[in-house]
């Protein structure tokens, strides 16, 4: 432990408090659509992709990657939304060992009727909440991190 750059105490606050504030988003965007919609952040995710794409469909590994979502994680959460016919798959004519996802007619009317409550739960959290000027803070804070976990990602790949 001794070389460590430990966090002085306005460093741990700013991390913690992050930390936190990425939780409690989290668990009350999480809450609402269940409460309210019948669906997970998870099943809303899948579902607005699939809704902002114009077929309606893609491949499950694109989900995969922009969700973020390991392979298993993926199949699974996605045979629990096909079981629940929100979306069904679909063989791709390109590749034998590929497969569609597509949003089905029920699929579509769940991301209908959550996705405008569930953008007045965004503004109504953090949006109506801030200034212009802190909602480019925001944004750059986020792609600074975001850019330096990719980099840092490509230094030191995870071991096999």
């Amino acid at each position: 432990m001794t070389g460590a750059r430990w966090l002085d105490d306005h460093e741990q606050r700013a991390w913690r408090s992050l930390m936190t504030m990425q939780a409690d988003l989290s668990q009350y965007i999480e809450r609402r659509l269940r409460v309210r919609d019948g669906l997970s952040k998870a099943d809303y995710e899948v579902l607005a992709l699939l809704a902002e794409t114009p077929p309606g469909k893609l491949r499950a590994f694109e989900i995969g990657e922009a969700l973020r979502w390991e392979k298993s994680r993926l199949s699974q959460h996605l045979t629990r939304m096909e079981g629940r016919g929100l979306v069904t798959r679909e063989h791709c004519p390109t590749d034998q060992r590929g497969t569609y996802l597509a949003l089905t007619a029920r699929g579509r009317e769940a991301i209908e009727a959550a996705a405008g409550p569930h953008v007045a739960d965004v503004r109504a959290v953090l949006l109506d909440h801030v200034t212009p000027a802190q909602l480019e803070q925001i944004l750059e804070l986020a792609e600074l991190v975001r850019g330096r976990v990719e980099a840092l990602g490509k230094e030191s790949p995870e071991p096999s």
